[in-house]
């Protein structure tokens, strides 16, 4: 998976993803959610990886307004 190193991938595996369809499905910002919960050290730049992965491309080649649109989306889910 793009962008997710061994130590993104076990996070996952503790979180009971293992595959990029999985990642897909539920969004990144649930993944990321569901990440944070277990791991709350986790930063934005896990949020923009799993975003990444999501488009098959480098986490730096998001956009700042996509990269906004995942805040507003993140912040809308914790409340």
């Amino acid at each position: 998976m793009k962008n997710l190193g061994p130590k993104s991938r076990e996070m996952l595996r503790q979180v009971k993803i293992s595959t990029l369809e999985e990642i897909q499905e539920l969004g990144a910002v649930t993944v990321y959610l569901k990440l944070q919960k277990k791991f709350p050290e986790v930063t934005l730049n896990l949020l923009w990886a799993l975003e990444g992965a999501i488009q098959n491309c480098h986490w730096n080649e998001l956009t700042p307004a996509r990269k906004a649109e995942l805040k507003a989306q993140l912040a809308n889910d914790i409340q």
